[in-house]
Protein backbone atom coordinates (compact mmCIF):
# COMPACT_ATOMS: atom_id res chain seq x y z
CA UNK A 1 0.00 0.00 0.00
CA UNK A 2 2.93 2.60 1.13
CA UNK A 3 4.26 1.64 -2.42
CA UNK A 4 0.79 2.37 -4.51
CA UNK A 5 0.70 5.58 -2.26
CA UNK A 6 4.49 6.66 -2.95
CA UNK A 7 3.53 6.10 -6.69
CA UNK A 8 0.24 7.64 -6.99
CA UNK A 9 2.08 11.03 -5.62
CA UNK A 10 4.84 10.79 -7.96
CA UNK A 11 2.12 10.84 -10.65
CA UNK A 12 0.51 13.82 -9.40
CA UNK A 13 3.53 16.28 -10.51
CA UNK A 14 3.54 15.75 -13.61
CA UNK A 15 -0.10 15.66 -14.28
CA UNK A 16 -0.07 19.10 -12.15
CA UNK A 17 2.96 20.17 -14.15
CA UNK A 18 0.61 19.62 -17.73
CA UNK A 19 -2.29 21.40 -15.90
CA UNK A 20 -0.15 24.57 -14.95
CA UNK A 21 1.44 25.02 -18.93
CA UNK A 22 -2.09 24.58 -20.21
CA UNK A 23 -3.77 26.78 -18.26
CA UNK A 24 -0.89 29.22 -18.77
CA UNK A 25 -0.93 28.85 -22.87
CA UNK A 26 -4.88 29.31 -22.47
CA UNK A 27 -4.50 32.55 -20.68
CA UNK A 28 -1.82 34.05 -22.95
CA UNK A 29 -3.78 32.74 -25.93
CA UNK A 30 -7.07 34.33 -25.58
CA UNK A 31 -7.58 37.88 -26.87
CA UNK A 32 -7.91 40.68 -23.78
CA UNK A 33 -5.04 42.68 -22.51
CA UNK A 34 -4.85 42.80 -18.05
CA UNK A 35 -3.14 46.07 -18.70
CA UNK A 36 -6.01 47.69 -21.31
CA UNK A 37 -8.64 46.46 -17.93
CA UNK A 38 -6.32 48.08 -15.13
CA UNK A 39 -5.62 51.18 -17.39
CA UNK A 40 -9.23 51.95 -17.76
CA UNK A 41 -10.88 53.46 -21.18
CA UNK A 42 -9.02 56.29 -21.28
CA UNK A 43 -5.75 55.05 -20.91
CA UNK A 44 -3.04 56.11 -23.95
CA UNK A 45 -1.16 53.12 -26.11
CA UNK A 46 1.72 54.46 -23.73
CA UNK A 47 0.20 53.88 -20.24
CA UNK A 48 -0.97 50.13 -21.49
CA UNK A 49 2.97 49.74 -22.37
CA UNK A 50 3.75 50.73 -19.03
CA UNK A 51 1.58 48.84 -16.84
CA UNK A 52 2.85 45.86 -19.35
CA UNK A 53 6.06 46.34 -18.17
CA UNK A 54 5.44 46.78 -14.51
CA UNK A 55 3.72 43.03 -14.67
CA UNK A 56 6.18 41.15 -16.72
CA UNK A 57 3.68 40.97 -19.62
CA UNK A 58 5.98 42.45 -22.18
CA UNK A 59 8.36 39.06 -21.47
CA UNK A 60 8.91 36.31 -23.90
CA UNK A 61 6.39 33.74 -22.97
CA UNK A 62 8.68 31.73 -21.76
CA UNK A 63 10.26 33.93 -19.20
CA UNK A 64 7.10 34.34 -17.99
CA UNK A 65 6.26 31.10 -17.59
CA UNK A 66 9.52 30.18 -15.89
CA UNK A 67 8.97 33.13 -13.61
CA UNK A 68 6.01 32.35 -12.43
CA UNK A 69 6.08 28.17 -12.14
CA UNK A 70 9.46 28.85 -10.07
CA UNK A 71 7.67 30.70 -8.01
CA UNK A 72 5.04 28.14 -7.72
CA UNK A 73 7.88 25.30 -6.79
CA UNK A 74 8.55 28.25 -3.88
CA UNK A 75 4.97 28.07 -2.45
CA UNK A 76 4.35 31.73 -4.17
CA UNK A 77 1.70 31.81 -6.70
CA UNK A 78 2.57 35.40 -7.72
CA UNK A 79 0.21 38.63 -6.94
CA UNK A 80 -2.70 39.67 -8.54
CA UNK A 81 -2.48 42.06 -11.18
CA UNK A 82 -6.08 43.46 -10.09
CA UNK A 83 -6.15 43.31 -6.43
CA UNK A 84 -2.39 43.95 -5.85
CA UNK A 85 -2.59 41.08 -3.33
CA UNK A 86 -0.65 37.77 -2.94
CA UNK A 87 -2.79 35.37 -4.80
CA UNK A 88 -2.34 32.84 -1.89
CA UNK A 89 -3.77 35.02 0.63
CA UNK A 90 -6.51 35.70 -1.61
CA UNK A 91 -7.40 31.77 -1.61
CA UNK A 92 -6.41 31.59 2.10
CA UNK A 93 -9.83 34.40 2.30
CA UNK A 94 -11.77 32.74 -0.22
CA UNK A 95 -11.22 28.97 0.80
CA UNK A 96 -13.57 28.85 4.20
CA UNK A 97 -16.70 29.22 1.84
CA UNK A 98 -16.20 26.84 -0.87
CA UNK A 99 -14.76 24.34 1.22
CA UNK A 100 -18.21 24.35 3.55
CA UNK A 101 -20.26 24.87 0.07
CA UNK A 102 -18.46 21.30 -1.60
CA UNK A 103 -18.40 19.76 1.76
CA UNK A 104 -21.59 20.06 2.48
CA UNK A 105 -23.33 19.34 -0.71
CA UNK A 106 -21.15 16.19 -0.82
CA UNK A 107 -22.78 14.92 2.43
CA UNK A 108 -25.95 15.94 1.75
CA UNK A 109 -25.79 14.34 -1.69
CA UNK A 110 -24.04 10.45 -0.26
CA UNK A 111 -27.17 10.88 2.33
CA UNK A 112 -29.87 11.25 0.12
CA UNK A 113 -28.03 9.52 -3.13
CA UNK A 114 -27.17 6.47 -1.69
CA UNK A 115 -30.54 4.81 0.43
CA UNK A 116 -32.40 6.47 -2.71
CA UNK A 117 -30.65 4.45 -5.13
CA UNK A 118 -30.65 1.43 -3.04
CA UNK A 119 -34.37 1.43 -2.35
CA UNK A 120 -34.82 1.65 -6.20
CA UNK A 121 -33.07 -0.86 -6.51
CA UNK A 122 -34.73 -3.05 -4.41
CA UNK A 123 -38.24 -2.32 -5.77
CA UNK A 124 -36.79 -1.78 -9.14
CA UNK A 125 -40.05 -0.82 -11.54
CA UNK A 126 -42.04 0.71 -9.03
CA UNK A 127 -42.57 4.07 -8.01
CA UNK A 128 -39.87 4.87 -6.25
CA UNK A 129 -37.20 4.02 -8.94
CA UNK A 130 -39.78 5.88 -11.62
CA UNK A 131 -39.25 8.78 -9.61
CA UNK A 132 -35.70 8.44 -9.51
CA UNK A 133 -35.12 7.59 -12.91
CA UNK A 134 -37.34 11.12 -14.10
CA UNK A 135 -35.07 13.17 -11.61
CA UNK A 136 -32.07 11.87 -12.64
CA UNK A 137 -32.90 13.32 -15.86
CA UNK A 138 -34.30 16.56 -14.78
CA UNK A 139 -30.59 17.03 -12.16
CA UNK A 140 -28.34 16.77 -15.64
CA UNK A 141 -30.50 18.19 -17.82
CA UNK A 142 -31.36 21.72 -15.65
CA UNK A 143 -28.56 24.12 -15.18
CA UNK A 144 -27.43 24.71 -11.70
CA UNK A 145 -28.32 28.38 -12.04
CA UNK A 146 -32.19 27.81 -13.18
CA UNK A 147 -32.04 25.43 -9.82
CA UNK A 148 -31.37 28.52 -7.71
CA UNK A 149 -33.16 30.87 -9.18
CA UNK A 150 -36.16 28.82 -8.91
CA UNK A 151 -35.05 28.06 -5.12
CA UNK A 152 -34.55 31.53 -4.56
CA UNK A 153 -38.39 32.80 -5.80
CA UNK A 154 -39.95 29.95 -3.80
CA UNK A 155 -38.38 29.81 -0.45
CA UNK A 156 -36.78 33.45 -0.53
CA UNK A 157 -38.80 35.68 -2.18
CA UNK A 158 -42.32 34.01 -2.10
CA UNK A 159 -42.12 32.49 1.14
CA UNK A 160 -39.82 33.57 3.02
CA UNK A 161 -38.18 30.98 4.67
CA UNK A 162 -34.53 31.20 3.50
CA UNK A 163 -32.06 33.85 2.94
CA UNK A 164 -31.45 35.22 -0.03
CA UNK A 165 -27.24 35.75 -0.74
CA UNK A 166 -24.62 35.91 1.61
CA UNK A 167 -22.21 34.10 3.81
CA UNK A 168 -21.74 34.05 7.74
CA UNK A 169 -18.74 32.37 8.52
CA UNK A 170 -17.98 29.24 10.64
CA UNK A 171 -14.66 30.13 11.83
CA UNK A 172 -12.68 33.37 13.05
CA UNK A 173 -13.56 36.66 14.84
CA UNK A 174 -16.95 37.24 12.90
CA UNK A 175 -18.45 34.06 13.31
CA UNK A 176 -21.83 33.56 14.43
CA UNK A 177 -21.71 29.75 15.16
CA UNK A 178 -22.88 26.46 13.68
CA UNK A 179 -26.68 27.50 13.15
CA UNK A 180 -26.45 31.00 11.20
CA UNK A 181 -23.58 29.39 9.22
CA UNK A 182 -25.87 26.50 8.10
CA UNK A 183 -28.59 28.31 7.96
CA UNK A 184 -27.07 30.67 5.19
CA UNK A 185 -26.16 27.55 3.15
CA UNK A 186 -29.26 25.56 3.07
CA UNK A 187 -30.52 26.79 -0.71
CA UNK A 188 -27.11 26.78 -2.00
CA UNK A 189 -26.63 23.17 -0.54
CA UNK A 190 -29.42 22.44 -2.05
CA UNK A 191 -28.75 23.64 -5.24
CA UNK A 192 -25.77 21.98 -6.16
CA UNK A 193 -26.52 19.10 -4.48
CA UNK A 194 -29.10 18.34 -7.52
CA UNK A 195 -26.86 16.93 -9.95
CA UNK A 196 -24.93 15.30 -7.38
CA UNK A 197 -27.98 13.64 -6.06
CA UNK A 198 -28.73 12.12 -9.64
CA UNK A 199 -25.99 11.49 -10.28
CA UNK A 200 -25.19 8.96 -6.97
CA UNK A 201 -28.06 7.87 -7.15
CA UNK A 202 -28.78 6.73 -10.66
CA UNK A 203 -24.77 4.90 -10.07
CA UNK A 204 -25.79 3.20 -6.70
CA UNK A 205 -29.28 1.50 -8.15
CA UNK A 206 -27.43 0.43 -11.48
CA UNK A 207 -24.59 -1.16 -9.32
CA UNK A 208 -27.31 -2.13 -6.16
CA UNK A 209 -29.74 -3.94 -9.03
CA UNK A 210 -26.82 -5.73 -9.81
CA UNK A 211 -25.91 -7.11 -6.94
CA UNK A 212 -28.99 -8.29 -6.22
CA UNK A 213 -28.65 -10.61 -9.26
CA UNK A 214 -25.80 -12.33 -7.40
CA UNK A 215 -26.02 -15.86 -6.27
CA UNK A 216 -24.72 -14.37 -2.54
CA UNK A 217 -27.51 -12.42 -2.18
CA UNK A 218 -30.00 -15.95 -2.80
CA UNK A 219 -27.75 -17.80 -1.02
CA UNK A 220 -28.36 -15.21 2.78
CA UNK A 221 -32.18 -14.96 1.44
CA UNK A 222 -31.88 -18.37 2.14
CA UNK A 223 -30.70 -18.73 5.39
CA UNK A 224 -33.44 -16.11 6.49
CA UNK A 225 -31.99 -12.69 7.00
CA UNK A 226 -33.89 -10.03 7.08
CA UNK A 227 -34.39 -7.88 4.05
CA UNK A 228 -32.29 -4.63 5.18
CA UNK A 229 -29.59 -6.69 6.01
CA UNK A 230 -29.11 -8.62 2.59
CA UNK A 231 -29.60 -4.80 1.24
CA UNK A 232 -27.08 -3.38 3.60
CA UNK A 233 -24.50 -5.53 4.14
CA UNK A 234 -24.23 -7.64 0.54
CA UNK A 235 -26.10 -5.76 -1.88
CA UNK A 236 -24.76 -2.17 -0.99
CA UNK A 237 -21.70 -3.52 0.34
CA UNK A 238 -20.79 -5.17 -2.45
CA UNK A 239 -21.49 -2.26 -5.09
CA UNK A 240 -19.78 0.50 -2.75
CA UNK A 241 -17.02 0.22 -5.03
CA UNK A 242 -18.08 1.69 -7.86
CA UNK A 243 -20.44 4.15 -5.59
CA UNK A 244 -16.73 5.29 -4.31
CA UNK A 245 -15.30 5.88 -7.45
CA UNK A 246 -18.40 7.92 -9.19
CA UNK A 247 -18.43 9.93 -6.09
CA UNK A 248 -14.23 10.71 -6.81
CA UNK A 249 -15.21 11.41 -10.36
CA UNK A 250 -18.04 13.81 -9.84
CA UNK A 251 -16.02 16.10 -7.92
CA UNK A 252 -15.08 17.46 -10.96
CA UNK A 253 -18.67 18.45 -11.66
CA UNK A 254 -18.86 19.50 -7.73
CA UNK A 255 -16.13 22.13 -8.63
CA UNK A 256 -17.37 23.70 -11.91
CA UNK A 257 -21.42 24.13 -10.19
CA UNK A 258 -19.44 26.01 -7.31
CA UNK A 259 -18.37 28.48 -9.06
CA UNK A 260 -21.80 29.15 -10.49
CA UNK A 261 -23.28 28.58 -7.37
CA UNK A 262 -20.93 30.95 -5.82
CA UNK A 263 -21.96 33.73 -8.31
CA UNK A 264 -25.80 33.04 -8.39
CA UNK A 265 -25.53 33.38 -4.17
CA UNK A 266 -23.11 35.90 -3.76
CA UNK A 267 -20.81 34.07 -1.58
CA UNK A 268 -17.32 34.82 -1.57
CA UNK A 269 -15.68 31.72 -2.27
CA UNK A 270 -12.79 31.08 -5.01
CA UNK A 271 -15.86 30.29 -7.34
CA UNK A 272 -16.78 34.15 -7.47
CA UNK A 273 -12.62 35.12 -7.27
CA UNK A 274 -12.56 33.10 -9.73
CA UNK A 275 -15.08 34.71 -11.84
CA UNK A 276 -14.03 38.22 -11.13
CA UNK A 277 -10.05 37.04 -11.90
CA UNK A 278 -11.68 35.92 -15.48
CA UNK A 279 -13.51 39.58 -16.12
CA UNK A 280 -10.70 41.18 -15.07
CA UNK A 281 -7.94 39.05 -16.90
CA UNK A 282 -6.29 38.28 -14.02
CA UNK A 283 -3.83 35.64 -15.02
CA UNK A 284 -2.10 35.07 -11.46
CA UNK A 285 -5.44 34.20 -9.83
CA UNK A 286 -7.07 32.34 -12.43
CA UNK A 287 -3.61 30.41 -12.40
CA UNK A 288 -3.81 29.65 -9.05
CA UNK A 289 -7.11 28.46 -8.18
CA UNK A 290 -7.12 26.24 -11.34
CA UNK A 291 -3.91 24.81 -9.71
CA UNK A 292 -6.01 24.48 -6.17
CA UNK A 293 -8.56 22.49 -7.49
CA UNK A 294 -7.16 20.21 -9.37
CA UNK A 295 -4.57 19.61 -6.56
CA UNK A 296 -7.53 18.99 -4.59
CA UNK A 297 -8.79 16.66 -7.02
CA UNK A 298 -6.11 14.85 -7.24
CA UNK A 299 -6.50 14.55 -3.69
CA UNK A 300 -9.74 13.29 -3.27
CA UNK A 301 -9.43 10.85 -5.92
CA UNK A 302 -6.25 9.40 -4.35
CA UNK A 303 -8.40 8.71 -1.09
CA UNK A 304 -11.21 7.47 -3.01
CA UNK A 305 -8.48 5.12 -4.32
CA UNK A 306 -7.64 4.27 -0.53
CA UNK A 307 -11.41 3.57 0.18
CA UNK A 308 -11.10 0.37 -1.51
CA UNK A 309 -9.20 -1.30 0.53
CA UNK A 310 -11.98 -0.41 3.43
CA UNK A 311 -15.04 -1.55 1.22
CA UNK A 312 -13.60 -4.75 -0.61
CA UNK A 313 -10.49 -6.46 1.43
CA UNK A 314 -9.64 -8.15 -2.10
CA UNK A 315 -8.01 -5.47 -3.57
CA UNK A 316 -4.85 -5.35 -2.84
CA UNK A 317 -2.39 -2.47 -3.78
Amino acid sequence: MLRFLAQRLAAVVPVLLVVAVIVFLILRLTPGDPAAVIAGNNATNEDIDRIRAQLGLSRPLLAQFWIWFSGVLQGDLGYSFYLNKPVTELIAQRIEPTLSLAAGTLLLSVLLAVPLGTLAAWRMGGWLDRMLSGFSVAGFSIPVFVVGYVLIYVFAIELQWLPVQGYRRLFGPSSQGVGPWAYQLVLPWVTLSTIYVALIARITRASVSEALTEDYIRTARAKGLRESAVLMRHALANAAVPIATVIGIGVALLIGGVVVTETVYAIPGLGSLTVDAVLNRDFPVIQGVVLFFSVLYVLVNLLVDLSYLALDPRIRY
